[in-house]
């Protein structure tokens, strides 16, 4: 489990060659950190051809306009993604 962006990215990276079977993003981490650095990283690593191996993107939070960006974004990229509910 990460609690800011920076160790999720950093938690992905080191996992960067494993089958992750669900991840689960929220939105706002906290002040002003968000889970958009981790989408980045995953979107910049589908755009090389080498996307991460997840089973399921799951995309909770409060804040719905926050959430439905990372569902778009990262369905764009083929990533399988699921909206759950807050």
């Amino acid at each position: 489990m990460a609690r800011t962006s920076h160790d999720g990215a950093q938690l992905l990276q080191e996992h960067r060659d494993a089958f992750i079977d669900e991840l689960w993003l929220d939105h706002d981490l906290g002040g002003d950190d968000s889970i958009m650095p981790v989408v980045t990283l995953l979107e910049e690593a589908a755009f090389h051809g080498r996307p991460f191996h997840i089973g399921t993107v799951y995309v909770h939070g409060a804040n719905p306009i926050g959430a439905e960006t990372v569902v778009r974004s990262l369905s764009h990229w083929k990533y399988r993604v699921r909206r759950a509910a807050a």
